[in-house]
């Protein structure tokens, strides 16, 4: 019984550096996404960019057939990427913030 005890508590030390790992990767992944969303909504505020939907208005309908996904934006390249997929394929359409001009398509 103490032989247990003693792996299980071996097993726990290892593991338990990771899982916080994990958990602080993710809390920093969701600070990156909201000083994104951040950053985009002040850039818009101060009329520099577009607002999101307005991009979306104007190219979804140009990605006819395909499926939207959803959108980050890149503050530094003041950019947003749009995720489609199309048959099993993801496509990403990088659009300047500012124009709404498409700035490149990768399949």
């Amino acid at each position: 019984m103490t032989r247990i005890l003693a792996s299980l508590a071996a097993l726990a030390m290892l593991v338990g550096p990771v899982a916080t790992a994990d958990v602080d990767a993710q809390s920093r992944d969701r600070q990156g996404q909201r000083g994104e969303q951040e950053s985009a909504r002040a850039q818009m505020q101060a009329g520099r960019n577009m607002p999101i939907r307005e991009i979306e208005r104007r190219i979804l309908p140009r990605m006819e057939g395909d499926e939207y996904l959803g959108f980050e934006y890149d503050p530094a390249a003041q950019a947003y990427r749009l995720k489609f997929i199309r048959e099993g394929r993801l496509i990403w359409v990088d659009v300047d913030a500012q124009t709404a001009r498409v700035l490149r398509v990768s399949r």
